[in-house]
């Protein structure tokens, strides 16, 4: 389990500082300082896997706080950074957690998301491991739902009479002729019976042998994809496997629901149904189940439980929103406090039981977020404030960043849309004006109404886009070149009207 783990971190070791904060230039614009800040705690963690036992739980984290307006890119360089070294990563709104005694959800369920999701990104990696070596039991599956009843078995491969002489008695006599008689009489009907069962043997192998000519058929057939869409009923069962006791003793309501459940649906039977379904079909079903089979849950458990502690990442969003401004509390006020303080054992490092064993998160690494428009970071209770030492302010976009973040990424606004439109056989293509006006746009609405950064550029894109998409099927093998003038033609109304443009753009 451990040495799975170090080769995982063995492939990434070679990541500079440098190298990580150019991997997230692919997809974000700017915010160099929060990105050096995370490329420097990543790669903490890599020195601190490398250290000897000794010294290496003493080195904790260096949790990050990032402050900043929303849409600049906050919550896109934590998430790309957890893929970046395939780390387990949830993102969870401080908002919707409630202090201890109120109704509603523990801080502790962050921890147990993040084991659910870790559980399940191992369980595919594992899957993916095991998926040649699936193959041919599921094509015996599938040969079976084929040909009912004709299931391989050890069958001896002589056709001659092979009849076991041991079973027939041999006692001495010493009675009369007509004992002695009476006596072969019984041996020889004995006999006979013997003989009548070898050559049923002899005839349902033949019969068998004429089977498995067949089987051999539909084998062929089905490498060579004739009977896809052949039908067959197959018995789907739920994935869910047997609840734990785990779910009783240290779960969440969720858990504990969710376990209620699966035992209601076992014992009421509806954990499995049969379907009617195509080959094609089946063979995922059957490749689900071969796979669900061969795999080892509780070492799966044991290696997710691993990453999470070692390598997992918890981004806390909105975090300002649970900020007391000023120490005042009273009224609502109280129970953003109260989070607060049920959030800083987690961060501080404690141990939460989960539906998969106990996860100790002293070395996972929290990065929180917040526009703090409204508070600042020291509205924070003091102990929660000195758990996030690095603070990041993350800058406000400018028409040059919206103009790269068209251009630039990866993921960029303009290539996605022409790759969607060219699905209908429609190629567009956008000027350098065009992207300059929008940019410029952007900006504007920005510093004249709510500051929303880069999702400015989607409710613009959408509009500019309206009518090309919606009639884009007529248009197939067109070409289509948007310019400042179409940009200003579509948003002509909406930008003079500036109410129009508030709920609009």
């Amino acid at each position: 389990m451990e040495n799975e783990n170090l080769q995982n971190y063995k492939k990434i070791e070679g990541l500079t500082p440098k190298e990580i904060v150019n991997k997230l230039d692919s997809y974000i614009i700017g915010q160099e300082k929060a990105k050096k800040a995370v490329a420097v705690a990543l790669r903490n963690r890599i020195r601190r896997i490398m250290l000897s036992e000794d010294i290496r739980d003493e080195v904790a984290p260096k949790n990050i706080l990032m402050i900043g307006p929303t849409g600049v890119g906050k919550t896109e360089i934590a998430r790309r950074l957890a893929k970046l070294v395939n780390a387990p990563f949830v993102k969870v709104e401080a908002t919707k957690y409630t202090e201890v005694g109120y109704v509603g959800r523990d801080v502790e369920s962050m921890v147990r998301d993040l084991m659910a999701v870790a559980f399940n990104n191992v369980k595919k990696e594992m899957e993916e491991s095991m998926r040649e070596d699936s193959k041919p039991r599921v094509e015996e599956k599938l040969l079976d739902l084929l040909l009912p009843g004709s299931e391989k078995k050890t069958k001896k491969n002589e056709d001659e009479i092979d009849i076991d002489l041991s079973k027939l008695e041999i006692v001495p006599f010493n009675g009369t002729p007509e004992e002695a008689q009476k006596l072969m009489d019984e041996q020889n009907k004995k006999f006979a019976e013997m003989q009548a069962a070898e050559e049923k043997r002899i005839e349902d192998e033949k019969k068998s042998t004429v089977s498995d000519k067949t089987r051999e058929k539909f084998r062929q057939m089905l490498r060579e994809g004739l009977l896809e869409d052949r039908e067959v009923e197959i018995t789907v069962r739920r994935q869910n496997r047997m609840p734990s006791m785990e779910i009783i003793t240290g779960g969440s309501m969720e858990d504990l629901q969710s376990g209620m459940m699966e035992i209601q649906n076992m014992l009421s039977g509806r954990n499995q149904k049969k379907k009617t379904v195509t080959i094609r079909e089946a063979r995922k079903f059957m490749t689900e189940e071969v796979l669900d089979s061969m795999i080892d849950a509780d070492k799966v458990s044991d290696i997710a439980r691993e990453r999470v502690e070692q390598s997992g990442i918890i981004f806390i969003d909105e975090i300002d929103k649970i900020a007391t401004k000023g120490g005042e509390g009273h009224g609502s006020n109280v129970s953003r406090e109260g989070v607060q303080r049920d959030i800083l054992p987690i961060v501080e490092g404690s141990k939460v039981s989960t539906k998969f064993g106990v996860v100790d998160t002293t070395h996972i690494l929290f990065i929180a977020a917040g526009a703090f428009s409204l508070a600042s970071p020291s509205d924070l209770i003091p102990e929660l404030q000195g758990r996030f030492p690095l603070r990041v302010e993350l800058e406000s976009l400018s028409k040059d960043d919206f103009k790269r973040i068209l251009l630039e990424p990866k993921n960029a606004l303009t290539k996605q849309y022409t790759a969607l439109l060219g699905t209908e056989g429609l190629k567009i293509s956008f000027t350098d004006d065009a992207i300059d006006r929008m940019s410029t746009l952007a900006e504007e609405l920005n510093s004249k109404s709510e500051n929303i950064g880069a999702r400015r550029l989607h409710t613009i894109m959408e509009k500019v886009l309206e009518e090309i998409s919606f009639d884009a099927n007529e248009h197939s093998g067109e070409e289509i070149k948007v310019d400042s003038a179409y940009v200003d033609k579509m948003l002509e109304n909406v930008i003079q009207d500036q109410d129009l443009s508030r709920y609009i753009l």
